[in-house]
């Protein structure tokens, strides 16, 4: 299967290994992956991605959502994955990285789909713009205007940039959450310190 964007070519069956694991997810949950899709892949044509590492990435997100806490760190450790102290204490960060892992090992090998799935909560550093899209996209699911009541905002700004986009959610909830006192995961004060250092050159 080729890409509409770059031309590079993926395999066929990476699209079967996500459906069928799609396939069981509870409807709500479905219901989610699909509206954070349309929202993926608007951004990327938009911004002129690998449409289908977009839609592979967006697809899988949410694969492990449903596992609870204490099955969620089984799993990464099952899987061999670090574990951080952020995540023992909220083992719900961890159903990205597990989700990722579970596709690699069902045959889904593809870096930039890899690190999307992995990073959609928290993003990270080395994010370039599929895991960009991927992360802000699943953020952008209409139905979580109860949660980020800038929403409008955010998808109008990311149509624009996404890296201005990500700065600017993770500023707001990194705020949000210090004022709550309550713990930040690691990867997302990188995160956002990257995009300052990238966006805003402090002098």
């Amino acid at each position: 299967l080729e890409s509409d964007a770059i031309g590079v070519s993926l395999p066929c069956e990476y699209r079967k290994i996500v459906e069928a694991r799609l396939a069981p997810l509870p409807a709500n949950l479905r219901q989610h992956i699909f509206r954070a899709r349309e929202v993926a892949m608007e951004l990327a044509r938009r911004h002129g991605l690998d449409e289908e590492r977009v839609w592979l990435a967006i697809s899988g997100h949410d694969i492990a959502r449903v596992m609870p806490p204490n099955r969620l760190l089984a799993e990464a450790r099952r899987l061999g994955l670090s574990i951080r102290p952020v995540e023992e204490a909220l083992p719900l960060l961890l159903h990205g990285p597990v989700a990722a892992e579970t596709l690699r090992r069902d045959g889904l090998d593809d870096g930039e789909v890899y690190d999307a799935v992995f990073w959609h909560s928290t993003a990270h550093q080395s994010l370039g713009p599929v895991g960009l899209a991927v992360f802000l996209a699943d953020k952008l699911d209409p139905e979580k205007a109860y949660r980020y009541p800038y929403l409008a905002e955010l998808k109008a700004l990311a149509l624009e940039s996404l890296e201005r986009a990500t700065l600017e959610f993770l500023n707001t909830e990194i705020a949000a959450l210090l004022l709550d006192g309550k713990l930040v995961h690691p990867a997302s004060v990188e995160a956002r310190n990257a995009l300052l250092l990238r966006l805003k050159p402090l002098s």
